[in-house]
Protein backbone atom coordinates (compact mmCIF):
# COMPACT_ATOMS: atom_id res chain seq x y z
CA UNK A 1 0.00 0.00 0.00
CA UNK A 2 1.39 3.70 -0.82
CA UNK A 3 0.09 5.46 1.38
CA UNK A 4 0.35 3.41 4.35
CA UNK A 5 2.58 5.02 6.49
CA UNK A 6 0.73 8.46 5.49
CA UNK A 7 -2.46 7.15 6.46
CA UNK A 8 -0.95 6.14 9.82
CA UNK A 9 0.16 9.24 10.75
CA UNK A 10 -2.94 10.76 9.98
CA UNK A 11 -5.37 8.36 12.15
CA UNK A 12 -2.17 9.33 15.30
CA UNK A 13 -3.15 13.07 14.31
CA UNK A 14 -7.08 12.39 14.79
CA UNK A 15 -6.28 10.67 18.39
CA UNK A 16 -3.94 13.13 19.63
CA UNK A 17 -6.44 16.19 18.45
CA UNK A 18 -9.25 14.07 19.69
CA UNK A 19 -7.43 13.64 23.10
CA UNK A 20 -7.12 17.45 23.08
CA UNK A 21 -10.88 17.60 23.20
CA UNK A 22 -10.42 19.71 19.80
CA UNK A 23 -12.00 16.18 17.94
CA UNK A 24 -15.22 14.55 19.32
CA UNK A 25 -17.30 11.78 17.72
CA UNK A 26 -17.13 12.16 13.91
CA UNK A 27 -16.82 15.71 14.00
CA UNK A 28 -13.86 17.72 12.08
CA UNK A 29 -11.77 15.87 9.50
CA UNK A 30 -7.95 16.26 8.86
CA UNK A 31 -6.22 16.38 5.61
CA UNK A 32 -2.28 15.58 4.40
CA UNK A 33 -0.79 16.25 1.16
CA UNK A 34 0.40 12.79 -0.10
CA UNK A 35 3.16 13.87 -3.23
CA UNK A 36 2.25 16.44 -5.63
CA UNK A 37 -0.76 14.84 -7.06
CA UNK A 38 -2.72 13.42 -3.73
CA UNK A 39 -4.16 14.33 -0.18
CA UNK A 40 -5.17 11.63 2.56
CA UNK A 41 -8.50 12.72 4.07
CA UNK A 42 -10.36 11.11 6.98
CA UNK A 43 -13.68 9.41 6.52
CA UNK A 44 -17.16 10.38 6.73
CA UNK A 45 -19.00 9.62 9.94
CA UNK A 46 -16.39 7.59 11.39
CA UNK A 47 -15.19 7.75 15.13
CA UNK A 48 -12.06 8.75 15.55
CA UNK A 49 -11.44 6.13 18.25
CA UNK A 50 -12.62 3.50 15.97
CA UNK A 51 -10.98 4.58 13.24
CA UNK A 52 -8.06 2.35 11.46
CA UNK A 53 -5.35 2.97 8.69
CA UNK A 54 -7.46 1.36 5.79
CA UNK A 55 -10.41 3.62 6.62
CA UNK A 56 -8.80 7.08 5.49
CA UNK A 57 -8.94 7.93 1.77
CA UNK A 58 -6.30 8.75 -0.71
CA UNK A 59 -8.11 11.33 -3.09
CA UNK A 60 -6.53 13.35 -6.25
CA UNK A 61 -5.79 16.99 -5.88
CA UNK A 62 -6.91 17.82 -8.97
CA UNK A 63 -10.55 16.27 -9.24
CA UNK A 64 -11.31 14.86 -5.53
CA UNK A 65 -11.80 11.60 -7.02
CA UNK A 66 -11.42 8.89 -4.69
CA UNK A 67 -8.56 6.61 -5.63
CA UNK A 68 -7.91 4.09 -2.65
CA UNK A 69 -9.86 3.81 0.73
CA UNK A 70 -13.34 1.19 1.80
CA UNK A 71 -15.08 4.65 3.61
CA UNK A 72 -16.59 7.38 1.88
CA UNK A 73 -14.37 10.54 2.26
CA UNK A 74 -15.43 13.52 4.55
CA UNK A 75 -17.94 15.48 2.72
CA UNK A 76 -15.04 18.25 3.99
CA UNK A 77 -12.99 16.73 0.89
CA UNK A 78 -13.19 19.62 -1.34
CA UNK A 79 -12.71 21.84 1.27
CA UNK A 80 -9.56 20.53 2.13
CA UNK A 81 -8.28 20.46 -1.30
CA UNK A 82 -9.05 24.34 -2.32
CA UNK A 83 -7.23 24.69 0.94
CA UNK A 84 -4.08 22.88 -0.01
CA UNK A 85 -4.00 24.14 -3.47
CA UNK A 86 -4.37 27.47 -2.06
CA UNK A 87 -1.30 26.68 0.06
CA UNK A 88 1.20 24.55 -1.97
CA UNK A 89 3.60 25.03 1.06
CA UNK A 90 1.45 23.65 3.59
CA UNK A 91 1.60 19.63 4.07
CA UNK A 92 -1.27 19.44 6.41
CA UNK A 93 -4.56 21.34 6.63
CA UNK A 94 -7.47 20.59 10.06
CA UNK A 95 -11.03 21.32 10.48
CA UNK A 96 -11.80 20.92 14.09
CA UNK A 97 -14.67 22.03 15.91
CA UNK A 98 -13.06 22.42 19.08
CA UNK A 99 -15.16 24.62 21.82
CA UNK A 100 -13.88 28.06 22.66
CA UNK A 101 -12.90 28.91 18.60
CA UNK A 102 -16.22 27.40 18.09
CA UNK A 103 -17.97 29.18 20.32
CA UNK A 104 -16.58 32.16 19.08
CA UNK A 105 -17.55 31.68 15.65
CA UNK A 106 -21.46 32.05 16.40
CA UNK A 107 -20.33 36.20 16.71
CA UNK A 108 -19.63 36.03 13.38
CA UNK A 109 -16.47 37.93 13.53
CA UNK A 110 -12.87 38.30 12.52
CA UNK A 111 -11.02 37.57 15.66
CA UNK A 112 -8.03 39.97 16.45
CA UNK A 113 -4.81 38.04 17.60
CA UNK A 114 -3.29 39.34 20.82
CA UNK A 115 0.31 38.45 21.43
CA UNK A 116 3.52 38.07 19.41
CA UNK A 117 3.67 34.19 19.74
CA UNK A 118 0.19 34.26 18.37
CA UNK A 119 0.45 36.86 15.41
CA UNK A 120 3.86 35.39 14.53
CA UNK A 121 1.21 31.96 13.50
CA UNK A 122 -2.19 33.34 13.12
CA UNK A 123 -1.25 36.70 11.78
CA UNK A 124 -2.59 39.84 13.05
CA UNK A 125 -6.82 39.07 12.79
CA UNK A 126 -8.38 35.57 11.81
CA UNK A 127 -11.07 36.08 9.80
CA UNK A 128 -14.33 34.79 10.02
CA UNK A 129 -16.19 33.17 7.05
CA UNK A 130 -20.00 33.67 6.79
CA UNK A 131 -22.29 30.54 7.08
CA UNK A 132 -22.49 27.75 4.68
CA UNK A 133 -23.65 24.39 4.75
CA UNK A 134 -20.65 21.57 5.69
CA UNK A 135 -19.69 19.83 2.30
CA UNK A 136 -20.97 22.61 0.13
CA UNK A 137 -18.94 24.96 -2.65
CA UNK A 138 -20.19 27.59 -0.95
CA UNK A 139 -18.10 26.93 1.97
CA UNK A 140 -15.32 25.70 0.09
CA UNK A 141 -15.32 28.65 -1.90
CA UNK A 142 -15.37 31.28 1.18
CA UNK A 143 -12.53 29.41 3.37
CA UNK A 144 -10.24 29.02 0.21
CA UNK A 145 -10.67 32.89 -0.25
CA UNK A 146 -8.90 32.89 3.26
CA UNK A 147 -6.17 30.95 2.49
CA UNK A 148 -5.78 32.07 -1.36
CA UNK A 149 -5.00 35.61 0.73
CA UNK A 150 -2.21 33.88 2.41
CA UNK A 151 -3.79 33.29 5.55
CA UNK A 152 -2.97 29.91 8.05
CA UNK A 153 -6.16 30.19 10.42
CA UNK A 154 -10.06 30.63 9.39
CA UNK A 155 -12.76 30.81 11.29
CA UNK A 156 -16.32 29.15 9.99
CA UNK A 157 -19.43 30.76 11.25
CA UNK A 158 -21.63 28.31 13.38
CA UNK A 159 -19.29 26.22 12.71
CA UNK A 160 -15.62 25.53 13.22
CA UNK A 161 -11.95 26.37 12.16
CA UNK A 162 -9.63 24.98 9.79
CA UNK A 163 -5.76 25.59 10.32
CA UNK A 164 -3.11 24.58 7.76
CA UNK A 165 0.73 24.05 8.50
CA UNK A 166 3.85 23.07 6.59
CA UNK A 167 3.70 19.46 8.85
CA UNK A 168 1.14 18.16 11.17
CA UNK A 169 2.59 19.81 14.31
CA UNK A 170 2.68 23.30 12.80
CA UNK A 171 -1.27 23.04 11.93
CA UNK A 172 -1.67 21.59 15.78
CA UNK A 173 0.44 24.56 17.32
CA UNK A 174 -2.01 26.83 15.08
CA UNK A 175 -5.03 25.09 16.29
CA UNK A 176 -3.92 25.18 19.62
CA UNK A 177 -3.22 28.84 19.48
CA UNK A 178 -6.75 29.83 18.37
CA UNK A 179 -8.29 27.82 21.05
CA UNK A 180 -5.72 30.09 23.68
CA UNK A 181 -6.39 33.34 21.43
CA UNK A 182 -10.03 32.93 21.04
CA UNK A 183 -10.47 32.11 25.18
CA UNK A 184 -8.17 35.30 25.98
CA UNK A 185 -11.39 36.87 23.82
CA UNK A 186 -13.88 36.02 26.28
CA UNK A 187 -11.75 36.35 29.37
CA UNK A 188 -10.88 40.01 28.80
CA UNK A 189 -14.56 41.02 27.93
CA UNK A 190 -15.55 38.94 31.23
CA UNK A 191 -13.10 41.00 33.09
CA UNK A 192 -14.38 44.07 31.53
CA UNK A 193 -17.73 43.45 32.24
CA UNK A 194 -16.89 42.34 36.35
CA UNK A 195 -15.49 46.31 36.04
CA UNK A 196 -18.37 47.77 35.37
CA UNK A 197 -20.62 45.74 38.04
Amino acid sequence: MMFEQARETVVATCLDLADRGFLAGTGGNIALRAGPDHFLVTPSATDYYAMTAEDICVMRLADQAQVEGKRTASVEAGLHARVLNAKPDCQASIHTHQPVASAYTLLAVALDVQGEAARRELGFSVPCVKYAPSGTGWLAKGVGKVFEEGGNACLMRNHGVVCVGRDIPEAIRRVVLLEASCAEFFRAGLALSLIHI
